[in-house]
This record gives C-alpha cells, sequence and structure tokens, in this order.
C-alpha cells in the first residue's frame, strides 16, 4: 500500500494538486511504517504476548509507529549516518494527519515528495529495508 500511495503522490505532483500530493506521500510514510509495524508482530510474536495494545497501532504519529515498531535505534543511527537522510526525515517528521485540511504550495509538495521517494536516501526506502 505505502508504494501505492507514493505513486499516487507523484501523480498528483505531476497533475500540479500540491495538497493531496503532500497529504498521500505523508500517508504512504504511515503505511510503510505500519507494514515495519506488521513485520516485527510476525517476526517476534509479540501481538500474542499483548506487548502492545491494538489502540496503540492506529496511531498517525511516525515517532510512535517508529517505537512501537523498535526502529527507533536504526532510525537514530541512520540519522546519524546520513546528512542526506537527517535532512530527509527532518522534513518528512514534520507531517501530520491533520495536514489533508492545510494548502500546500508546490515548492512544500514536491521538497516532500522528494525527501520521501529519494533514491537512496529517501524515508520510504529506509522504511522498506525493515518491512
Amino acid at each position: 500500500m505505502a508504494e501505492e500511495r507514493i505513486l499516487d503522490a507523484e501523480a498528483l505532483i505531476n497533475g500540479g494538486r500540491w495538497a493531496g500530493a503532500y497529504y498521500v506521500a505523508g500517508y504512504a510514510v504511515e503505511c510503510g511504517l505500519k507494514a515495519c509495524l506488521l513485520a516485527q508482530m510476525v517476526r517476534t510474536g509479540w501481538v500474542f504476548q499483548e506487548r502492545v495494545k491494538v489502540e496503540e497501532c492506529r496511531t498517525h504519529d511516525f515517532d510512535e509507529l517508529i517505537r512501537i515498531a523498535g526502529l527507533r535505534s536504526e532510525l537514530d543511527g541512520s540519522l546519524a549516518a546520513s546528512r542526506a537522510f537527517a535532512g530527509n526525515w527532518g522534513i518528512v517528521s514534520q507531517w501530520k494527519v491533520s495536514t489533508r485540511y492545510e494548502p500546500k504550495a508546490e515548492a512544500d509538495a514536491r521538497a516532500f515528495y522528494a525527501a520521501i521517494a529519494d533514491n537512496p536516501d529517501g524515508v520510504l526506502r529506509w522504511i522498506q529495508k525493515y518491512w
């Protein structure tokens, strides 16, 4: 789903739909982080141990999803190792689900999309290592 949403964001960018592109690109990150969370559940079986309540997983907050998925140390290491990735994460981490109600300028939408989709330092490329 994350890969589909980033393609949707690209189509919206190409169509000049800046606010929609910004929101959908952020949603791609959220979907990717939730895929990481599910992968962690499968690998460790922690869903059966009730380590995390299901309600906690319903968040849209990237930092909280990172925590629940057990990726904090991986994120911190990647931020320290790559200035480009750190810059991209700095842009992406500002996204909130409420951005769907906010207008966005072309420059903001393009910069946000690039921070997510950049290869090799985009946030989505980093997330894909863990799902």
